[in-house]
């Protein structure tokens, strides 16, 4: 299904893209780097053209085979990326997937708290790293290198694990999480669910596809990416697009709270809305 592009609005670039993030952060821009048009509303303009967001990797039968537990992906010397196989894996069984992407200056390691849980809830895990310092939508690059490298690290993980297609999350934290909901509403013939926790901005690329569920949280104390931003234009304008969003805010700052990531995996592996 592709989704209606007028229902989207097109953001425009900030000036604060092409500075570093500390700079930019510095700014007061931050979380507002890309703002509704003013006086457009939802439906006044279409998502803006890039380097094709589309990611081409689909899960099948696995040709390889790989060790159970944590394994790096092997895919480049530097900036690679971490993948966590339950002991419970067995090739009968197709199991879910969750990709979690890094905030800035991060590394796939941060999201080590995902390995335990990934071993509990039979899951598994991938956690690639952006090729740069964070990733290429918050620089500017318009190569789509981030989406290229996340395309070939989901492949590895098809080739040599049996997913399901019908259970694929994609989630962030800060710059990932922007990151996410950009590819994400690209490609929800491939996500099932989206998880966003503490998002600074999202900008719906072209083409739109399918209608993945998206989870969506924020800290009231958050000094990094406001959540005045999330709570009246991200999640307003996801919902009246007619995307299906949970919006959980919690007391706390830039984080992501133990129990917000077990709200967020039971409303994924559940594929239902998780009970507040």
């Amino acid at each position: 299904m592709v989704v209606n592009r007028s229902a989207l609005p097109a953001y425009p670039r900030s000036p604060g893209w092409s500075m570093p993030r500390r700079n930019f952060l510095k700014t007061g821009i931050g979380a507002l780097s890309v703002p509704l048009l003013a006086g457009c509303g939802v439906g006044s303009v279409e998502p803006i053209e890039r380097a094709s967001p589309r990611l081409t990797a689909r899960p099948g039968l696995p040709s390889l085979t790989i060790a159970p537990g944590l394994n790096e992906l092997g895919l480049r010397n530097q900036r690679d990326g971490m993948l966590y196989v339950p002991e419970s894996y067995t090739p009968d069984v197709a199991m879910p997937l969750f990709v979690g992407l890094h905030g800035a200056s991060g590394r796939g390691e941060d999201w080590a708290s995902y390995y335990a849980r990934a071993e509990e809830r039979g899951m598994v895990f991938l956690a690639p790293d952006s090729r740069g310092v964070t990733w290429d939508l918050m620089t500017g690059a318009s190569g789509g290198i981030d989406v290229a490298f996340i395309d070939e690290a989901l492949a590895h993980v098809f080739d040599r694990v049996r997913i399901d297609p019908d259970r694929i999350a994609l989630g962030g934290f800060s710059d990932g999480a922007s990151y996410c909901l950009s590819i994400g509403l690209s490609n929800g013939d491939l996500f099932s669910n989206l998880a966003a926790y503490s998002p600074g901005f999202f900008t719906p690329l072209e083409p739109l596809v399918g209608r993945p569920k998206i989870y969506v949280s924020h800290g009231t104390q958050d000094g990094v990416l406001s959540v005045t931003y999330t709570r009246g234009t991200i999640v307003p304008v996801l919902q009246g697009a007619g995307y299906d969003v949970i919006y959980e805010e919690f007391s706390g700052g830039h984080s992501v709270p133990a129990a917000i990531t077990e709200q967020a995996l039971d409303w994924f592996l559940a594929d239902e809305a998780p009970t507040v």
